[in-house]
């Protein structure tokens, strides 16, 4: 309790968190107020045509829960990741770590008190910020354009509880990568471009990127989340969570087991 005390204080007492909380709550809220605009200037230009005689088919174009919180996930997690990579290679950078350790010799203690405090932190957040989403983006596109952001079935509620899930094993698997990594730099550019380009890349390389896709982490997660993303499941969605967990579980006792062999 007291590592969890002082990681609370490290925490609370910086300008950095505080910013990136604003981050996230702005990307989360403020795309989902664009997808929800989006649909609605589409569905007019949808009802232009048709009084030009054209019907094109503009059903399955309506967002959805997944695409009003995409915000949240996408950008928003993705700040939630640097905050917590920086609340451990800041640390190092500055030379704090050392003195955390020399108050707390089980080293792997603090790495568990930084990842639980900020799991649960990201994970209420984001949690709340699917509502605002969802709202936000109902209100904006309207009724009819908002006719497929509902509350109901099980891939719209996954959308909603799954996300405070991916907020939680994001930060863990951030705070594992900071530790390995120890450099701000270094660690931020690792958890930008993994989600965002490295395995994106995969869709260059024809049928070996097409074998490899199911096993990349995030699209995964991505799976699990509803974004089917045209790939050739071998699981269903909570296969695919249970895949991505796994994986962050890996790599954060990979970071619990050399902080306690490498010097501080």
């Amino acid at each position: 309790m007291g590592v969890m005390a002082a990681e609370r204080i490290k925490l609370t007492s910086t300008r950095s968190p505080w910013w990136c909380t604003v981050a996230i709550v702005g990307l989360g809220l403020g795309l989902a107020a664009v997808v929800g605009l989006s649909s609605k200037a589409s569905l007019n230009s949808f009802n232009n045509q048709l009084a030009q005689g054209d019907k094109p088919d503009f059903e399955p174009l309506l967002p959805t829960l997944s695409d009003a919180v995409g915000g949240v996930t996408g950008f928003g997690v993705l700040v939630l990741m640097i905050l917590a990579a920086l609340a451990v290679t800041s640390e190092y950078r500055f030379g704090i770590i050392r003195t955390t350790f020399q108050a707390v010799p089980k080293r792997d203690s603090v790495l568990v008190a930084k990842a639980g405090l900020i799991g649960v932190f990201g994970a209420a957040l984001t949690f709340a910020l699917t509502f605002g989403a969802f709202a936000i983006a109902k209100a904006t596109a309207g009724s009819e354009a908002g006719a497929r952001l509902v509350l109901s079935g099980d891939e719209a509620w996954r959308s909603v509880y799954g996300v405070p899930i991916y907020a939680f094993l994001c930060v863990m698997l951030a705070v594992a990568v900071g530790t390995l990594l120890r450099q701000s730099a270094g660690a931020i550019t690792l958890l930008l471009l993994w989600p965002l380009l490295i395995e994106n890349l995969f869709n260059l390389f024809g049928r070996f990127g097409e074998n490899i896709k199911p096993f990349l982490p995030f699209a995964n997660a991505n799976h699990f989340l509803g974004a089917d993303q045209g790939i050739d499941w071998h699981w269903g969605p909570w296969g695919s969570l249970v895949y991505f967990a796994v994986v962050v579980f890996v790599i954060f006792g990979a970071s619990l087991v050399l902080v306690n062999r490498r010097d501080a």
